[in-house]
C-alpha cells in the first residue's frame, strides 16, 4: 500500500498509517462521554472523523468497489465512502490517569480539548497507553511545537510496536519526542493495575486490545480489530488494507468478534461512531453493532 499525496499536516500526523487512499478529514466538536466500568471512571475523548473511499484499497480489497457499495446501500450509507472516527479513551484509577491511544494530533484532532471537557490537563496523565503505531492512534503524542504532548506520561506500548514505529520511514520526530518516556511490556503483560494488554495479530507487529478489569466489569478497547460496524462486522472475512497481515488480521477479526458475541462482554471501538461503546451481537454469518447509551 502507498500514500498518496496529502496535504502536508495530513501526511505529518498520519506518517505511521499505510494508508491506501487520502482520506478526508472531517471537522468534529470536542466532546468527552463519561461512564463507569466498575469503579473505574472511563471517558471516550472525540478527536476526529474520516471519510475513506471506497475505492478497493481500504475496505473489502478482495470483495471489490461493488459488493462493499452493495454492502452500505443495503445498510442504508453513502455507497462511495466509509465514514470512520476516531476516538480515544480516557481512564481515572487511584493514582493515576491513563489516556488509550492519542488520535490525529494537534492540526487535525481535538483530542487535547476534548480532554478538557472531562477535566483533564495533559500535563496531569500518567500514562498513555498505545494500542499500535498508525498515525491516528499516535499522532497526538507529539504537541504542535514538536515536544511530548503529555510531558509526565509514560508511553506504553508492546516492544513488537514500538520496534516498528522505530523502523518506520517519518516517524523520526514522534520517535525522537517520546523515547525518553517510553515503556515496552509483551502482550498479556497488566500494563497497570486493571488494564491488560490482549494480542491481536494482523494489523501491525505489535497491535494489542486492552481490557479494563474492575470487580466483575469489563470493557475491551479493541483497537483497530475491526474499523467499521458495516464492513467489519458484516463481513468480518473481507481483507482490510490496513492489515499489514491480511490473512491473520481477518482471522484475527472473526475469531474476536465470535468471542465477544457470546460473552456479551461490553467493548469500546475507537474507529465505531463515536462515542464507540457498545456489544456485538451475531447476525447470519456476521455481526451487528448495538451501542450502548451514555
Amino acid at each position: 500500500m502507498t500514500l498518496r499525496p496529502l496535504v502536508p499536516a495530513l501526511l505529518t500526523i498520519l506518517l505511521a498509517a499505510p494508508l491506501a487512499a487520502a482520506p478526508a478529514p472531517q471537522p468534529v466538536t470536542p466532546e468527552a462521554r463519561a461512564f463507569a466500568v466498575g469503579a473505574m471512571k472511563v471517558a471516550a475523548l472525540r478527536d476526529g472523523e474520516f471519510l475513506i473511499p471506497n475505492d478497493g484499497k481500504t475496505f473489502g480489497v478482495d470483495a471489490g468497489v461493488p459488493a462493499v457499495a452493495a454492502l452500505l446501500g443495503a445498510a442504508g450509507a453513502p455507497t462511495d465512502t466509509i465514514r470512520v472516527s476516531v476516538t480515544a479513551l480516557l481512564v481515572t484509577l487511584p493514582g493515576r490517569v491513563v489516556v488509550l491511544d492519542t488520535g490525529l494530533g494537534p492540526a487535525i484532532g481535538k483530542l487535547i480539548p476534548s480532554l478538557a471537557a472531562a477535566g483533564v490537563a495533559p500535563a496531569a496523565v500518567t500514562d498513555v497507553l498505545i494500542t499500535h503505531g498508525h498515525g491516528d492512534h499516535i499522532g497526538g503524542l507529539v504537541a504542535a511545537d514538536g515536544t511530548p504532548a503529555f510531558p509526565n506520561a509514560k508511553v506504553r506500548m508492546s516492544a513488537a510496536e514500538w520496534t516498528s514505529i522505530q523502523a518506520t520511514p517519518g516517524s523520526a520526530k514522534i520517535v525522537a519526542a517520546i523515547t525518553p518516556q517510553v515503556v515496552v511490556f509483551a502482550p498479556g503483560d497488566e500494563v497497570v493495575p486493571g488494564i491488560t494488554a490482549i494480542p491481536e495479530r494482523g494489523h501491525t507487529p505489535g497491535h494489542v486490545a486492552y481490557e479494563l478489569k474492575s470487580g466483575r466489569a469489563r470493557l475491551l478497547d479493541i483497537g483497530d480489530t475491526a474499523h467499521s460496524t458495516i464492513v467489519s462486522l458484516t463481513k468480518p472475512d473481507w481483507v482490510m488494507g490496513f492489515d499489514s497481515d491480511p490473512a491473520a488480521g481477518k482471522a484475527t477479526r472473526r475469531a474476536e468478534l465470535a468471542r465477544l458475541a457470546a460473552s456479551h462482554e461490553l467493548i469500546f471501538a475507537p474507529h465505531f461512531p463515536y462515542p464507540g461503546v457498545g456489544k456485538v451481537a451475531a447476525k447470519g454469518d456476521g455481526y451487528v453493532w448495538v451501542p450502548t447509551a451514555l
